[in-house]
């Protein structure tokens, strides 16, 4: 048995154990019966080649003599100590150390005896620095932000021109985390709809539990879980490149933990509306039902409640109607070309004082950044002159990198908001224009994501639909039911609505589109 790193270091089973063993056993008349090869730790879950050894000497009788290369080629533990002293004293068995020029049976006695033990405790000392070098390379490769085993799914692990050990994105596996993470944050698909997506769009086999624990990984936005079993929440940052953002990272959990996601059963079946409705009266979610060829949603009547608190049964509605109700919805979102311009023209000029403002902002970030770098600097000589212990340096520029790293995520959510501004907020208004047309003609899944884009809820009285919009949206409808758009034409043309009036409506959709668009 050898260990990958005596396989490098020239002690390999092939090029020099075997032969040697070999040769022994030539030279001492020991007829060789099997040969056990195993490369494994002193783990004894994963120690199954030594189990198969000590199964096959107890089942044949007629097996006098193991030999092997040295002791702690063979034993890693006290357990396996044990298991080889019941051979020798149960079926006489001897044991060949030929390395160590070590010889135990039965009869053996005084010095070979604690020699044996000797080494038997030399073995477990050794596997016991190993432990150790293990968990303070562990503990530094975490201190240096630095991940200290094999590269999660959806990057792979390489070795630099340096000889440095690294992890970098693998150039199919870092889309597939990207496109999990950007469907399951709409809201609108079941991480086993999710599954059959990745299976459709890129061939390639994944089941829900990977999926729910990619979703869970923080690794994706920039940190690491230092003890994931013990204490999830011990979370660093890391050095590596980044496949998501913290904000998506963000809404994928508050999807997960119900946030804009309904509780539903069976979400991977082909129903446009499933989940989206409410019964105002009972308070449950309408479930879709095939008859006579024909989708219908109803109240699924849980517990008898609806037909208590109504005396009657839930009424049904086909989904083709519903549709036809919400297509009604986006038309109320179309507006006047000439309004639209006029929303446009205020956008545009708001934008000029907000790209003044986010300079400002991140000017100030910079200059913190560099303010803290500064001092990493400074605090790094101090160490070099024995001002300042290793551990106090480690601890001061630990908690320098977090501040840094917060005024990355500022920055990040700066730069965000401040991208496209004007560019994101005009196609907002072009969709809205457009969004009948769109909606009709959309597929199942886009019909459901229009909806999770649009509505807060949506409740079903029995014969019409009730919707709660989300901002700007409300806006929108709120002016389309008004008789006029631009009611500050009409105050300067008719001199009819006070002035203190106007100023609080015009901003209302101005405002509600500048501050959406930043959210996109």
């Amino acid at each position: 048995m050898s260990t990958i790193k005596q396989e490098q270091e020239g002690l390999s089973l092939k090029e020099l154990q075997l032969p040697t063993l070999r040769n022994y056993c030539k030279d001492e008349g020991i007829l060789i019966d099997k040969e056990f090869e195993f490369q494994e730790s002193a783990d004894a879950k994963i120690r199954k080649k030594f189990n198969e050894m000590i199964d096959y000497v107890t089942k044949h009788k007629d097996i006098k003599a193991i030999v092997a290369y040295r002791v702690d080629r063979i034993t890693r533990n006290y357990r396996d100590a044990v298991l080889i002293d019941d051979l020798i004293n149960t079926l006489g068995l001897e044991i060949h150390f030929v390395y160590d020029r070590l010889m135990i049976d039965p009869k053996t006695v005084g010095r070979d005896i604690t020699d044996w033990d000797t080494k038997v405790f030399l073995a477990k000392q050794f596997l016991n620095r190993l432990k150790e070098d293990a968990h303070i390379t562990r503990k530094r490769k975490f201190e240096n932000q630095e991940w200290p085993s094999a590269a999660p799914f959806g990057y792979i692990n390489v070795t630099l021109e340096n000889k440095k050990k690294w992890i970098e994105p693998d150039p199919f596996k870092s889309i597939l985390i990207i496109k999990i993470f950007e469907w399951y944050a709409t809201g609108t698909i079941s991480m086993l709809g999710i599954v059959h997506k990745i299976k459709e769009e890129f061939n390639y086999k994944m089941s829900k539990g990977h999926i729910d624990y990619i979703l869970e990984n923080p690794f994706y936005c920039g940190d690491m879980r230092t003890d994931p079993k013990n204490n999830p929440e011990a979370i660093i940052p890391h050095n590596y490149k980044k496949l998501i953002s913290k904000e998506l990272f963000r809404k994928v959990q508050e999807v997960k933990a119900g946030y804009h996601k309904k509780p539903y059963k069976y979400a991977d079946k082909p129903y446009i509306y499933r989940g989206l409705i409410t019964c105002p009266i009972c308070g449950y979610i309408l479930t879709p039902e095939v008859h006579r060829t024909h989708i219908y949603y109803h109240c699924t009547n849980y517990g008898n409640k609806h037909r208590e608190i109504t005396g009657s049964k839930p009424a049904w509605i086909r989904e083709d109607e519903l549709t036809n109700q919400f297509g009604e919805l986006f038309k109320q979102l179309q507006m006047p070309q000439d309004v639209l311009e006029d929303i446009l023209r205020t956008l545009k000029e708001s934008h000029q004082d907000k790209v003044q403002y986010f300079t400002t902002i991140s000017n100030q970030l910079n200059a913190q950044y560099a303010q803290y770098e500064n001092r990493i600097k400074t605090i790094y000589e101090d160490r070099l002159d024995k001002r300042i212990t290793v551990e106090e340096y480690d601890k001061r520029v630990h908690e320098y990198r977090q501040k840094q790293e917060e005024i990355r995520q500022k920055q990040a959510s700066l730069e965000k908001a401040d991208e496209n501004y004007y560019t994101n907020a005009s196609t907002l208004l072009e969709l809205a224009n457009r969004a009948y047309d769109l909606f009709m003609c959309s597929e199942l899944d886009e019909k459901r994501q229009f909806l999770g884009f649009v509505l807060q809820n949506a409740n079903f009285d029995g014969k019409n639909l009730d919707f709660t919009l989300k901002k700007p949206f409300d806006t929108l409808v709120l002016c389309a039911k008004r008789q006029n758009w631009l009611p500050l034409k009409d105050v300067f043309m008719n001199r009819e609505i006070e002035v203190s009036n106007i100023e609080v409506f015009r901003p209302v959709y101005f405002q509600s589109f500048a501050s959406y668009s930043n959210q996109l």
